[in-house]
C-alpha cells in the first residue's frame, strides 16, 4: 500500500484545530482548503469543517492507515454515539479510497472497513475538496470525481459548501 485518500471532519469544539493536529499526524501529500458544510444526515447539529486530503507511505497497509485514522480520533476525544451514526463530533476521519504500489485500487468489504468508501459518491463534502486537489482524480469503481459533483443531488449539496482557506488561516 503506498496512498490514501482520506476525509475529516469536526463540528465540535475547536475545529480547525483538531482538523489541523490530525493532518499532520497523517502527513500529507495534498490538503484541501477547509470547507464549512452543512451537516449529513442527521440535520440537528453544529455545520462541520472538512478536509479532504492525500497521504503517502510505501510501509503501510490498509489496516496500518485505518489504525492511523482511528488513533486521531481517539486523541481528539472523539466519542461514538451508537444512537446518532452521524451526529455531531470532535472528528471523524475516513478512509475514501486506498491504492497499492502499482496504482491500483485496493478493494476491501469487511466490518472493519469498505473500500472505496461506499457513500462517498453522495458526499459533495468529500468530493468538492477532492476535487480541488485532484482535479482528475477518480472515485475507485464510480468513474470522474467531476461527473460525480455533476449528479443533481450532490452538485445541490455542493452549492451549500463554503471554502475558509488553508488549515492555517
Amino acid at each position: 500500500m503506498t496512498r490514501v485518500v482520506l476525509s475529516l471532519g469536526a463540528n465540535l469544539g475547536d475545529r480547525r484545530q483538531a482538523l489541523r493536529e490530525a493532518v499532520a499526524a497523517l502527513g500529507p501529500e495534498k490538503v484541501s482548503d477547509v470547507y464549512e458544510t452543512p451537516p449529513w444526515g442527521d440535520p440537528d447539529q453544529p455545520t462541520y469543517y472538512n478536509v479532504t486530503m492525500t497521504a503517502h507511505d510505501d510501509t503501510a497497509d490498509v489496516d496500518e492507515w485505518l489504525a492511523r485514522c482511528q488513533a486521531c480520533e481517539k486523541a481528539a476525544g472523539r466519542v461514538r454515539d451508537p444512537n446518532r451514526r452521524y451526529g455531531p463530533r470532535v472528528l471523524d476521519v475516513d478512509m475514501i479510497a486506498a491504492y497499492d504500489k502499482t496504482g491500483e485500487p485496493v478493494l476491501r468489504d469487511t466490518a472493519a472497513l469498505t473500500l472505496p468508501h461506499p457513500r462517498a459518491h453522495l458526499r459533495a463534502f468529500v468530493l468538492a475538496p477532492w476535487h480541488a486537489i485532484e482535479p482528475d482524480a477518480s472515485l475507485p469503481g464510480r468513474g470522474p470525481i467531476r461527473d460525480l459533483l455533476a449528479e443533481p443531488t450532490v452538485a445541490a449539496d455542493a452549492r451549500e459548501l463554503h471554502s475558509l482557506g488553508g488549515l492555517g488561516s
